[in-house]
């Protein structure tokens, strides 16, 4: 069964990509972004990499698995993975996931993350960890589901609007820059975003992982 701290935990995975592997994605996306010019509308907004890419990447998240579930021991599967591209002025306000429905599956437990170029300057990703109780909804895990009973679930709080004022709480700011080719996990319970780009270009691949 899925516990709370599952979907608070937080995991590192160095060299997650080869270097070979990480030149094999860009130079994918590359391509991918010169035969379509997309540029995309909002920060937020992703766009879904060819196969060959995704291929390289659930392969690595394969390899990864068993160090993945050091933490997040319920970890099953990944779904497809987007590409993100933050430019500077550019930045991902604090919001939280949440749980969804935690009747639906799969069960949305974390948020992988891997950073194929790091900005010259800014655009550092974060989360915020906060013991407020206005986080946390009514709702709670009951028997024969896939969470253990008794289960709290927070908030969805989107970057613009929410039950809960994310600006206005007290928390504590964890500032990631990972080394090249590390991945980052974290639970889909956290709140997190990324800090204004200055100088350069924030280049993602995220992809839900799911129990």
């Amino acid at each position: 069964m899925i516990n709370t701290s599952e979907t608070l935990a937080v995991q590192t995975i160095e060299n997650f990509l080869t270097p070979e592997e990480t030149t094999q994605v860009t130079k994918i996306v590359d391509d991918q972004l010169a035969a379509t010019g997309w540029v995309p509308a909002r920060p937020a907004e992703g766009l879904t990499p060819p196969e060959a890419a995704q291929e390289i990447l659930d392969g690595a998240i394969e390899r990864a698995m068993p160090v993945i579930r050091r933490a997040f021991p319920s970890a099953a599967s990944v779904a497809p993975w987007l590409y993100h591209d933050l430019k500077p002025g550019d930045r991902i306000r604090s919001h939280v996931h949440g749980m969804g429905d935690p009747d639906a599956r799969p069960v949305l437990l974390a948020r992988v993350v891997f950073n194929l170029q790091d900005a010259e300057e800014g655009g550092e990703f974060y989360l915020d960890t906060s013991a407020c109780e206005e986080l946390w909804s009514d709702r709670r895990a009951g028997p024969g589901g896939a969470f253990a009973p008794g289960t709290r679930f927070v908030h969805e709080v989107t970057a613009r609007s929410g039950p809960v004022d994310l600006g206005a709480i007290d928390s504590t700011r964890w500032v990631c820059r990972p080394p090249a080719g590390t991945t980052l996990v974290y639970g889909a319970q956290l709140i997190h975003g990324v800090m204004p780009v200055t100088v350069g270009r924030v280049r993602k691949l995220i992809t839900d992982l799911c129990a």
